[in-house]
């Protein structure tokens, strides 16, 4: 990689371009170029490079976004998205665990992101303070090699706490070029983002590859039915990649419309060359709805924050419902037993993965590192799957702790190890249990005071400490847990309880 990284070289080439759309304005890529660079500025503050230190910043999806996370890597830091639905001790976790030097957030943010940063002792900046004008550019700004460290995304694991996942601007660059070449972006493709971008899905495979392919984005701060419909019917988007949760949910808004409402956005659907789900699994049911309606047969693809995306069905050429398709370019795959040896195909085994895009650690956790690759570099996903007919199809996790809910990975222990500190709760345990719409809806058996606690107060007092995907949406009140011979709460018994 050149000294100045690939992305911004190619958004010099694209110039007055359309980059992001937000907020009723339009934004070129040399307006994104401009302002990143004053954000660098302004962060660098009279120093040659941040040599990776950790820059925090909440600001919600729009330009102001791409122009801090493009600031903070052309200063040579590390951005460490934080979630605007995220509760200040959930923030207050990032910013210490990351040993964040530097955190920015919106007007909207800035205040809980100082009481979150307190305890920490970082600076907050105001996103005002960080974009003014007056920032004088440097004559030259850092080289961004293909090691360097670039961003840490948390996600949670069979820990109790999430983890910081860092992806070098190597890593990022090929999980983006991997989904440009695979999904044939170009640059007169125009997304609509609904996702949130702390996650992986909304950074690398919308934002990152329309902005690497001189595309135009765009964005809506937050997912809304009706007004997602309508980016849709006006007619000039070609490309729609999101969760199943929100295809369920343009589903329902749909059927409520009228039907010379339903036959404008249909339309509108067929015109676009691709539609695209994953972070969880797809209903067969939900994909035959929505391809009634759109036109489209949703591709399903299969990846994680480790390692960006792995697997996926075609562009051209056969999507098997229930399935997630061949390994992408540049990706191995393989499945293995318990001791990390190659299964046949139609048997049963855990999906492991090498390639440039894989991740270079979890942020100082060096054992968990460890843990996390067998030998010849292959990272062990955790998610089960088999192989039929050639196509991948996942099976489920190798661990029962592992939540997967609207598209996001949960930990069990995380969540219970909150649960336990509320006065009430003697004793808990935190399960995913199928739901059509979300995948799995967090749930939760409580052992305690019922006299002063009801599942309505749990989840109130649930909400100041969780992000609102971890809180538990499925509360019961039981008399003791069951368990095993052993004293161990069998979690498949505790699912059975909300059966």
């Amino acid at each position: 990689m050149a000294a100045e990284a690939q992305l911004f070289l190619r958004a010099a080439v694209h110039g007055t371009r359309t980059a992001i759309r937000s907020g009723g304005n339009e934004y070129s890529y040399d307006d994104l170029l401009r302002a990143s660079a004053r954000v660098a500025a302004r962060l660098l503050d009279a120093v040659d490079d941040l040599a990776e230190a950790r820059v925090a910043f909440l600001v919600p999806p729009g330009f102001a976004y791409s122009a801090v996370q493009w600031g903070i890597w052309r200063a040579g830091g590390i951005a460490v998205p934080l979630a605007t639905s995220h509760p200040i001790p959930e923030l207050a976790y990032t910013i210490a665990d990351a040993d964040t030097t530097v955190a920015v957030a919106d007007d909207a943010h800035v205040s809980d992101v100082r009481a979150a940063a307190a305890a920490h002792g970082c600076a907050v900046w105001s996103l005002s303070e960080l974009m003014t004008d007056a920032a004088a550019v440097p004559a030259s700004l850092p080289p961004l090699h293909a090691e360097r460290r670039a961003m840490i995304l948390y996600t949670s694991g069979t820990t109790s706490r999430p983890k910081g996942v860092v992806t070098t601007h190597g890593g990022l660059e090929a999980q983006i070029r991997t989904l440009v070449d695979a999904w044939a972006w170009h640059a007169d493709d125009h997304i609509l983002c609904v996702l949130p971008l702390h996650h992986v899905h909304g950074i690398v495979n919308v934002l990152g590859c329309a902005q690497w392919s001189g595309a135009r984005c765009t964005v809506h701060p937050t997912f809304d039915a009706d007004a997602t419909w309508d980016a849709i019917a006006a007619g000039d988007l070609t490309l729609f990649m999101a969760v199943p949760t929100i295809y369920t949910k343009l589903i329902t808004a749909w059927r409520a419309a009228p039907p010379a409402r339903r036959a404008e956005l249909s339309a509108a659907c067929a015109r676009m060359r691709l539609m695209v789900s994953g972070s969880a699994a797809l209903p067969v049911s939900t994909l035959a709805e929505w391809r009634d309606i759109s036109g489209h047969t949703l591709l399903e693809r299969y990846g994680m924050t480790e390692i960006g995306m792995a697997l996926s069905n075609p562009l051209h050429g056969e999507r098997r419902p229930g399935h997630v398709g061949t390994p992408l370019p540049g990706v191995d795959v393989r499945l293995v037993d318990e001791q990390g040896e190659r299964v046949q195909d139609g048997t049963p085994g855990e999906i492991e993965v090498r390639g440039p895009g894989v991740f270079r650690e979890y942020w100082r956790r060096p054992d968990a590192t460890r843990d996390a690759f067998r030998a010849g570099g292959w990272f062990r996903t955790g998610d089960v799957a088999v192989i039929d007919s050639g196509y991948y199809r996942i099976l489920g996790r190798s661990s029962v702790d592992i939540i997967k809910t609207g598209g996001y990975k949960v930990s069990a222990l995380e969540i219970e190890e909150v649960l336990r500190t509320h006065p009430g709760i003697r004793e808990c345990a935190v399960v995913g249990v199928p739901d059509d719409e979300w995948g799995e809806r967090v749930a939760a058996a409580i052992v305690g005071d019922t006299a002063a606690l009801d599942a309505a107060m749990l989840r109130t007092w649930a909400k100041s400490q969780l992000a609102p995907y971890k809180v538990p949406t499925r509360v019961t009140f039981v008399r003791e847990l069951p368990r095993n011979a052993m004293g161990k709460v069998t979690k498949e018994d505790v699912k059975q309880l909300f059966a």
